[in-house]
């Protein structure tokens, strides 16, 4: 199947890789707006893989296909584009930069071996891509960055570079520096090289040396970027042939420059401009040249199905199949569409495959275990698939029609099946009650398949409230998961989500249960007497039988207990069970006839309701416990918006430097949006979690 979009037209594709060694798995990172996709489409363009290149704007982009993308203009999911330089086949992972989809940049670093964070020269650098590069550096991941759109009015690239050093350390080094003419760049200054590329002409550089003498801080950048590329080589001599005032060959240094990168001590800095083309021939070099093939990274644990016997697999064509589902989605055409990471052995057509998926039992996703059938291969690139005749380890492909395959699932060879643990994956924290308008069955077929292509979406139907309760990251993934459930035909819509509520007795009481009812044939006749006392919160209840002389026969002693907890369940206001409460059986009549199993369930039912009218009830409200991690700029807003929200703080501790994490009891009602007003207290720099704490009472 073609690419269905119009006005970027793809051309002839390139054979399917054979060797992991000609293979770059590389995934752009950075905040919405700071150019990713744009990026990539000139990538694309500059390479011939599209005929012309597609505009955020008018919605004709490659990865940006979806309805909620192209109406939004900014990216909702996670986007293949593969693309062939020198040899070299590249596959571009495109991610959002907004928090509500932290999801799908997870699942895009996971299918990559090496990170490309984009940063606007117009913006510098947010919270959030520190946090993510913090992330990729507790796994290793090799990074770059781009300081993208040169050509805005208020660029300000050197700024933007100082910003990355501060924001990610000092292994941040430009590999080239813009150059200005006439007020606006047209060159780049090659620090390794010593050449300048001169992009005054065209989007195909002219490459020429630059024997001019350097200023002091472009001087100092090359001093920067060559003991940078020595400290992270392997290359003990280096050093001192440096130091000794030797020129070393540049080759010699872009070997070790890749060695650096790989290492995760040096990142380069590549400026560009996606809409001039300045940077672009540069930066495809540099992917190649500088980032790890995924013979190079090595590949995640797997264990059996039933999560033993673990193993480590190499990056071999020749090996066991192992692959991981990273991305699903739906297409009007085709189906389900499931876009694999291959780890190890080769993908082909018509072969049998098992699907393992565990661990996801709390979204909504139970473990499951099947036999499927791979059928085409394809190349994907956005929303179109290229059919290819296998995708060897360390590729990307996409398959249609893996009718049981969720994100996040293991495909591997039935005579040998496997299972990698789903990558860390964030809670969602802000509820939506959808309710469906007629066919509920229609609402919830298409609810299970946004849980199984979305892990960052909850289900919770709740026996309680009656409800049914869908849990997003914030407002905008909770928009376009109603979109994506209206596209499918379904009329769906929200509601307000409701609590519940507890109640306990307010003190001890004693109550009596009178159900005696005669008519034709057989009557109904019990009597029963009991004792109520509150208990600590969280106790649960209890049932004490102190019945002397038989009053009541013990075969009827447990219908008064069972009549007693169906009332609690059910609760003596309607929908509000009764909680913590002792419950003593003191006495009671029967009758030799009348008296029957029911009868006394009834009489238990009725002495609680007696006893909670004398004793009178409380209402408890559920209370979650907090843990927001902030940075400390922030600290003040939050305390005072928590204590806005009856929360009781009950710690504070530093985290990383200029971080505190902050504890504290906060009543569930106040916590519906605190997923999106926290982010905003913190300019989208806080996260935090949430866990269900217990019951206190509600205020008058």
């Amino acid at each position: 199947m073609s690419n269905k979009r119009t006005g970027n037209g793809t051309a002839q594709q390139a054979p399917a890789p054979t060797d992991p060694a000609d293979i770059r798995n590389v995934v752009l990172v950075g905040p919405s707006g700071a150019g990713k996709t744009t990026l990539v489409e000139r990538l694309l363009a500059t390479t011939s893989t599209i005929s012309r290149r597609g505009s955020v704007t008018e919605g004709t982009t490659v990865c940006d296909h979806e309805t909620a993308a192209v109406e939004q203009q900014r990216s909702v999911g996670m986007a293949v584009a593969p693309l062939r330089h020198r040899e070299t086949k590249i596959n571009l992972i495109d991610t959002p930069g907004y928090a509500d989809f932290l999801g799908e940049l997870r699942a895009g670093l996971r299918a990559a071996d090496a990170a490309l964070f984009v940063v606007a020269a117009t913006e510098g650098v947010d919270s959030a891509t520190r946090t993510t590069w913090q992330e990729c550096a507790r796994v290793g991941m090799p990074r770059a960055v781009v300081i993208s759109r040169l050509d805005q009015p208020r660029a300000d690239a050197t700024a933007a570079i100082e910003s990355c050093v501060a924001a990610f350390g000092n292994g941040v080094v430009p590999l080239y520096l813009p150059r200005e003419h006439g007020g606006s760049p047209t060159e780049l200054f090659g620090l390794l090289t010593g050449s300048s590329y001169d992009y005054s002409r065209g989007s195909t550089p002219i490459v020429r040396a630059d024997n001019r003498p350097l200023d002091e801080s472009t001087r100092a950048a090359r001093e920067r970027l060559l003991e940078g590329i020595i400290a992270g080589s392997e290359d003990e001599t280096l050093l001192e042939r440096y130091l000794a005032g030797e020129n070393i060959e540049e080759a010699t240094l872009l070997g070790d420059l890749e060695a650096a990168v790989a290492h995760g001590g040096l990142h380069p800095v590549i400026p560009v401009s996606a809409e001039t083309g300045i940077g672009i021939t540069e930066l495809l070099d540099g992917v190649v040249r500088a980032f790890p093939s995924p013979l190079e990274r090595v590949p995640p644990e797997f264990t059996d199905p039933h999560n033993a016997n673990p193993r480590e697999l190499g990056c071999d064509p020749n090996g066991p199949l192992a692959a991981e589902v990273v991305h699903t989605s739906v297409d009007p055409y085709v189906g389900r569409v499931s876009v694999l990471r291959v780890f190890s052995g080769t993908m082909r057509p018509d072969s049998p495959a098992h699907v393992s998926g565990h661990g996801m039992a709390d979204r909504g996703r139970p473990d499951h275990d099947s036999a499927e059938r791979i059928g085409h291969v394809h190349s994907p690139l956005g929303a179109g698939l290229r059919e290819v005749p296998h995708c060897v380890a360390g590729d990307l492909c996409a398959l249609t029609k893996l009718t049981s395959a969720e994100t996040g699932d293991t495909v591997s060879d039935p005579r040998d099946p496997l299972l990698l643990q789903p990558w860390d994956m964030p809670d969602p924290l802000l509820p939506m009650a959808v309710t469906g308008h007629g066919d509920d069955d229609a609402l919830s077929r298409n609810l299970n398949r946004l849980l199984a292509a979305d892990p960052t979406i909850r289900l919770d139907r709740s026996t309680e409230t009656h409800q049914m309760v869908l849990w997003c990251m914030g407002e905008a993934h909770a928009e376009v998961v109603l979109r994506r459930l209206r596209e499918t035909g379904v009329d769906v819509d929200t509601e307000p989500v409701r609590v519940a509520f507890r109640q306990t007795f307010r003190g001890p009481a004693k109550g009596h249960g009178r159900h005696v009812k005669q008519s034709g044939g057989h009557g109904q006749y019990a009597v029963c007497d009991i004792e109520v006392e509150p208990l600590p919160r969280g106790a649960g209840f209890e049932f004490t039988d102190r019945i002397v002389g038989g009053a009541i026969p013990k075969q009827f002693v447990g219908s008064v207990e069972k009549g007693i907890r169906a009332q609690l369940e059910r609760g003596i206001e309607p929908e509000c069970p009764v909680v913590d409460v002792r419950v003593t059986l003191v006495d009671g009549k029967t009758h030799s006839v009348d008296s029957s199993d029911a009868a006394f369930q009834a009489a238990g039912a009725l002495a609680l309701k007696s006893a909670a009218e004398r004793a009178g009830l409380l209402t408890l409200e559920p209370v979650d416990e907090v843990e927001v991690r902030i940075p400390d700029d922030h600290l003040g807003a939050v305390l005072g918006d928590l204590s806005s929200r009856r929360g009781k703080v009950l710690g504070t501790e530093p985290a990383d430097t200029g971080w505190t994490v902050v504890r504290a009891h906060v009543p569930t009602t106040e916590l519906t949006h605190y997923a999106v007003n926290v982010r905003s207290l913190s300019s989208g720099s806080a996260s935090f979690s949430r866990s269900f704490a217990g019951y206190e009472p509600l205020p008058w």
